[in-house]
């Protein structure tokens, strides 16, 4: 397994080692124990969660906060998609920058989404299956996003904007300069 942290302090692209041969391929797709020493991050998720999309597909930007914050670990295990992450941290000095990374069935990576940091994806291939760790568990309540468009942010999604396909839910979500984090 190799781990790369990215310019956001605690946000981690991780690639398995993937063993192949005539009869296809293996790989461990997590390991608490060489996670940690890796990331230096805690390693209990306690749910994992699955999405299926189609072209054009644009999820998020979503997070949680207060005490119901997660961290992810996300990866895809059909197609290929943008995943996107943003730093929200109060008081960070990457606030509101963001990383992109391109996870595919292909290339097996995985990016460690850390608490703090909105989280969202755009699907670049046909159809998308998605799955993602998460270290605490969902609350509605304590459920905020972010606008896929947000000016200041300026995330080019890699889908024309007439292409988009987005829930009525995220198209309603406020720019970053209108939320208190």
């Amino acid at each position: 397994m190799q781990v790369q942290e990215t310019k956001l302090k605690g946000c981690f692209i991780i690639e398995p080692a993937v063993f192949k041969d005539e009869r296809g391929y293996f790989f461990e797709s997590f390991n608490k124990q060489k996670f940690e020493e890796l990331t230096g991050q805690n390693g209990n998720f306690v749910q994992d969660n699955q999405s299926k999309s189609a072209y054009g597909v644009v999820r998020g930007l979503h997070l949680q906060e207060g005490a119901y914050a997660q961290a992810k670990l996300v990866r895809v295990l059909e197609g290929c998609v943008l995943d996107v992450a943003v730093d929200l941290r109060a008081g960070s000095p990457t606030y509101g920058k963001w990383v992109a990374v391109e996870l595919s069935a292909v290339n097996n990576r995985q990016l460690y989404v850390p608490r703090g940091f909105a989280h969202g994806f755009s699907v670049l291939s046909g159809q998308a299956v998605f799955a993602y760790k998460c270290d605490n568990f969902y609350n509605k309540t304590a459920e905020i996003g972010i606008r896929y468009n947000d000016p200041d942010l300026n995330i080019d999604w890699q889908i024309p904007e007439e292409k988009m396909l987005l829930s009525e839910k995220d198209l309603q979500l406020p720019f970053l300069s209108k939320i208190k984090i």
